[in-house]
């Protein structure tokens, strides 16, 4: 019987599959009721090949999920937690800079019903200096604008049981935040700390751009960020602009404007332009995030699935 499974979204990833199986067969020595659900995110290198060429002689059950394209992560980990068969569920990046122990504790931990999500938090990492201070300072502006209770260190695997799954699968929202959603959904949460190792082999493709896209991403679906802003916008330029008008209504007095009318219909056309551009640009993102919702895609498509005929070990 499956009780345990392991979710692993796989991009560029081809130099860490063999660490990556090897970890995994280990995993499931020590765990009872394991399974392992790849989910290649059409991963522009040989992942996909050599994943199904070593599929029917891994000695744990195992699937093996090809997307029909790149949809990211976060989807990619959504498919997965779809296929999985356990009661409790962990997920862990392929590069193996988190150690696959952490999984295998947040697993213990579930079973013992201790919590129903367990979150790994970074104690420590070994990524080079810029690489560090970077993600230091992109997860306390994620922390001070969009979820105020994730860890400083950020969030970048976790455990859940099946309640927690059945409640992130039914949020059905596209360009949204994993990370988010786990805060949202509420449950009892579990933080365990642990040592970010550095990456041996590759490189990672969590560059700055998407990054970005998903600190925007997190921000429209979880904080009222933009429009607070656009209010604190609004309500400065109504000040200034009240200043505008007395300087231009002072200067007039004196008879310091040699063109009758045109500071302040300047000021005017300059004050209301950006303040429409800007209000057009916020209400656009939030209708086209709405619509994209309306539209009712999937998160992502299975163009291929596979798995294996192997037993699950002893469940105690």
């Amino acid at each position: 019987m499956i009780d345990c499974s392991l979710i692993v979204p796989i991009y560029r990833n081809e130099e860490n599959l063999p660490d990556l199986l090897e970890a995994l067969s280990g995993m499931a020595a020590r765990v009872p009721g394991f399974e392992a659900v790849l989910v290649v995110d059409a991963s522009p290198d040989n992942c996909e090949a050599l994943l199904r060429a070593a599929l029917p002689n891994l000695g744990f059950p195992a699937q093996l999920l090809a997307l029909s394209r790149n949809f990211g992560a976060f989807a990619a980990i959504r498919e997965g937690l779809m296929a999985a068969r356990g009661r409790f569920f962990a997920v862990m990046a392929a590069d193996l800079q988190e150690p696959p122990e952490l999984a295998e504790r947040f697993f213990a931990t579930l079973r013992a019903d201790e919590a129903d999500l367990c979150l790994g938090v970074r104690a420590s990492r070994q990524d080079p200096g810029l690489s560090r201070l970077l993600s230091q300072t992109y997860w306390r502006l994620y922390k001070r604008f969009v979820i105020p209770e994730v860890p400083a260190g950020g969030v970048d695997i976790f455990g859940c049981n099946e309640a927690v799954r059945t409640a992130l699968l039914e949020l059905d929202e596209r360009s949204g935040s994993l990370i988010g959603q786990l805060f949202w959904v509420g449950f009892r949460r579990l933080e365990i700390p642990y040592d970010r190792r550095a990456r041996t082999k590759g490189t990672s493709a969590w560059v700055f751009a998407k990054r970005l896209r998903y600190f925007v991403d997190s921000v429209f679906a979880f904080s009222d960020l933009p429009i607070s802003m656009l209010v604190g916008i609004g309500a400065v330029g109504g000040a200034l602009s009240v200043v505008g008008a007395v300087v231009v209504l002072l200067a007039w007095l004196f008879r310091d404007i040699p063109v009758a009318g045109y500071v302040p219909i300047m000021i005017a056309v300059l004050f209301f332009g950006f303040m429409t551009l800007l209000s057009l640009g916020i209400i656009g993102i939030y209708v086209w995030r709405i619509s994209e919702n309306v539209r009712g895609r999937p998160n992502a498509i299975v163009a291929r699935r596979m798995a294996n005929g192997a037993t699950p070990g002893h469940l105690p």
